[in-house]
């Protein structure tokens, strides 16, 4: 079992600690999850620095995964060099496992062996912290951006490395905090810089970031949506509704067991917002009036003319608490690729691979928001607390200004209720309808005129 110990004596109204956390570019169109399905798109990572056994890392920073691993000096193929790897010969803390481990990504693969080792964020240690060191990654593009591995935050359920090595870091992070302070939270910045003393993204554990807010009542909190009672693997809330420039789009019914509306997964591991194919060509065919979007045959995914600009809300709690949040245009309107001839990336692409939830909300919904993941408490369940940060005014006109004006008709959403595919399928009834009805109105006409000439001849 891990023991976790505080480095520093603050006061409690003081103990909350920044993690230095920055924003790194893939490179390649390699994917850094586990667990999720994710469309194959060049992809931004956010980093967070943290020892382990002495030695400091960049790793990142996912709420999608439950499990920590680095890169080892054993890791010696392609995947692995330019980047920083963890040295067993340099650790006196070290203990390894005859456990493997093995992770299968939608693009790559890493593998190694389960141990437990010394983990320091910020003032925090973590003693005999269960980890894995990968002897092995494939397809994963580690030195495109100084990553050596992942640090996963979601709930014990989702982890891949077996709970009886060991306690995952957010259980071992929680277990330190008392019910007031027992939460990190973030906020994703759109800043590029390498250096993190530019950086715009905030990562903190035990309180907010100050110079954003300090005000917890700002938040809106919502419990972490369960399948099962206490049965939490990732952070995860209901998604009531989906607005383009107010028109609501219609949503398929959830696939998670007793959802009553579909559910999100937020996951910073994740670039893009990820949702049902059904959905998501609804929205874009709804954006697309006057040609200004398509669909790659090649990449499988949707693009946009970059200078389309659309009012995009997601609206996210239950029923009784539900709040809009809406995202920037840019993040809709995704340039972060590169254009190509004047069409840029969607940032909503489809995936029905995806098993955790019926949504995945990854970065480009996150940094419109920030976020509390509180822990649970002995008067209540896991929480996600979210305060908009998105202005749709401002960021209308910042889009316009950097993109220029958007030539194109508003964008036109079908009758509410119908989906494409549900539109298809009435289509087709009608026309079913419409032969039967003809035949029918045939067969009445035949009737009709036999009986006239059988009245006809009675009159005779």
């Amino acid at each position: 079992m891990a023991n976790t110990k505080r480095l520093d004596h603050r006061s409690d109204s003081s103990r909350r600690i920044r993690l230095r956390l920055q924003r790194g570019l893939h490179k390649d169109h390699s994917v850094l999850l586990s667990d999720i399905s994710v469309a194959s798109i060049q992809e931004y990572v956010y980093l967070v620095q943290m020892d382990i056994g002495g030695q400091s890392f960049w790793m990142t920073f996912d709420t999608g995964s439950s499990d920590l691993w680095v890169a080892s000096s054993d890791c010696t193929n392609s995947d692995c060099q330019g980047v920083t790897r963890y040295s067993s010969s340099l650790s006196r803390t070290l203990t390894l496992s005859d456990q493997s481990f093995k992770l299968t990504y939608l693009m790559g693969s890493a593998l190694g062996t389960v141990g437990t080792e010394t983990v320091t964020l910020g003032p925090y240690e973590i003693s005999s912290q269960m980890l894995a060191l990968a002897n092995q990654t494939s397809g994963l593009g580690l030195s495109s951006n100084g990553n050596s591995g992942i640090l996963g935050l979601a709930f014990p359920l989702a982890t891949s490395i077996p709970l009886t090595s060991g306690t995952p870091v957010l259980n071992n992070l929680f277990a330190h905090l008392d019910d007031q302070h027992r939460f990190f939270a973030f906020k994703l910045g759109r800043n590029e810089s390498r250096d993190v003393s530019y950086s715009d993204s905030s990562i903190t554990v035990g309180g907010l970031d100050s110079s954003l807010t300090n005000d917890t009542s700002q938040f809106v909190f919502t419990p972490v949506f369960a399948s099962a009672r206490e049965e939490y693997d990732f952070w995860k809330l209901p998604i009531q509704e989906i607005t383009i420039n107010s028109q609501i789009l219609p949503l398929s019914s959830s696939l998670i067991r007793g959802a009553p509306s579909p559910i999100a997964v937020l996951d910073t591991g994740t670039t893009l917002i990820l949702g049902p194919t059904e959905d998501v060509d609804a929205f874009w065919n709804a954006i697309g009036t006057g040609a200004s979007t398509r669909f790659n045959q090649q990449t499988q995914t949707w693009q946009v003319r970059c200078e389309r600009a659309v009012d995009v809300r997601i609206t996210l709690g239950n029923s009784d608490n539900a709040r809009d949040y809406p995202l920037h245009p840019e993040d809709v309107n995704w340039a972060e690729d590169g254009a190509r001839d004047g069409w840029c990336t969607g940032g909503i692409q489809a995936n029905d691979a995806v098993t955790s939830g019926d949504w995945i909300l990854g970065d480009v919904f996150l940094r419109n928001v920030y976020v509390i993941h509180q822990g649970a408490t002995n008067s209540a369940p896991p929480m996600i607390g979210l305060l908009s940060m998105t202005n749709p005014t401002t960021a209308l006109a910042e889009f316009i200004s950097s993109r220029g004006a958007d030539p194109a008709p508003p964008p036109f959403m079908r009758r509410a209720g119908f989906s494409a595919t549900k539109m298809r399928d009435a289509v087709a009834t009608c026309v079913v309808c419409g032969v039967c009805g003809f035949f029918i109105g045939v067969i009445g006409i035949v009737i009709h005129r036999h009986s006239q000439r059988r009245r006809s001849q009675v009159r005779i």
